[in-house]
């Protein structure tokens, strides 16, 4: 049986592939709903034999099926934000391990020591309702942080400009993460010039504003924030890792994730370096549910391993983090 160490001390693409491999064995065996998916499109065990060859299951099964690779009992239910009466996605967790593990090496390995921040997070729509995966990787953040200043902030915009203004001019490394609809509203009651500050968009207009194009975006933020670049989370419900993009909305992965980008026409083709096409994600902290998720985003993959999100298909619900239709 695989473990947290055989997953997150992945060290070698050629490692990677081993533990894919394996872990989609695993699942192949032990979660129903994925071995009838790879039973329709003629896949098993013995015909697959390359990560290529893997079956990805559509992000829209979170929706209909209780999408699990092992018989514990579930700890937590992640769900996807929606509109009243939508169909939102539920990601049936039975071991917070793994995503605790997930979240805490990948943003060491991006960002340094969690104890080197204050930890500001502006998530109201997130923090107004139940089940949000970003609300507590965030409040775990927050608390690792081990500093007073770190907290969340739901529509108290001026203790937040007061704070954020205060620990940026003494010199605090400030890392403030938020919904992008709701760090507009801020910077329109707020102008800055800081100085040691990050600012994190996990995505999501939720239709308070209209959508915007990233390069608009981030110019808007980065002038409103004084700030060169603009950080982004991209991560979603059905997943427990995260890729983070540290300027221009390119993206890389931690050692036990990936993306590969399909044809949009034959879902079961792949297509070239630099082109566009659909999301396929592998994430092996999903062991216990599903690491193989096709998901609604667009986007390209470039040669260096990074990949950029380019917006949804067009029929796909408009809901939880980065869902900017471009």
């Amino acid at each position: 049986m695989l473990t947290t160490t055989d997953i997150f001390t992945i060290a070698s693409k050629k490692e990677f592939e081993k533990t894919t491999l394996k872990v989609f064995r695993h699942q192949y065996d032990n979660n129903k709903v994925y071995r009838d998916f790879c039973s329709f499109l003629n896949k098993d065990k013995n015909n697959v034999k390359l990560v290529r060859d893997i079956p990805f299951l559509p992000i829209q099964f979170f929706k209909s099926h209780d999408v699990v690779s092992t018989a514990d009992p579930v700890k937590v239910t992640f769900t996807s934000s929606g509109t009243t009466g939508m169909v939102t996605s539920r990601h049936l967790v039975t071991d917070t391990d793994y995503y605790e593990q997930s979240f805490r090496l990948a943003f060491s390995q991006f960002y340094g020591n969690i104890e080197d921040y204050a930890v500001l997070a502006l998530l109201p729509s997130y923090l107004q309702r139940e089940g949000s995966s970003l609300i507590y990787m965030v409040e775990d953040l927050i608390q690792g942080s081990n500093n007073p200043d770190s907290g969340f902030y739901l529509h108290n915009y001026d203790e937040l400009i007061a704070k954020l203004t205060q620990l940026d001019n003494a010199g605090q490394n400030v890392l403030l993460i938020g919904v992008t609809y709701a760090l507009l509203d801020l910077i329109e009651k707020q102008n800055f010039n800081l100085k040691n500050t990050i600012i994190m968009e996990t995505g999501g207009m939720k239709g308070r504003r209209r959508e915007m194009i990233r390069e608009e975006l981030h110019e808007v933020l980065c002038n409103g924030f004084g700030v060169s670049k603009i950080h982004s989370e991209y991560g979603m419900t059905e997943l427990l890792s995260q890729a983070y993009s540290l300027r221009d909305g390119i993206f890389e992965c931690p050692p036990w994730m990936d993306i590969l980008i399909r044809d949009t026409e034959d879902a079961l083709t792949y297509i070239d370096y630099g082109k566009t096409g659909g999301i396929n994600v592998i994430d092996l902290a999903n062991i216990n549910s599903c690491s193989f998720i096709a998901t609604q985003d667009l986007g390209k993959k470039y040669p260096n391993q990074s990949f950029e999100v380019l917006g949804r298909f067009d029929n796909s619900d408009i809901r939880g983090c980065n869902l900017m239709v471009f």
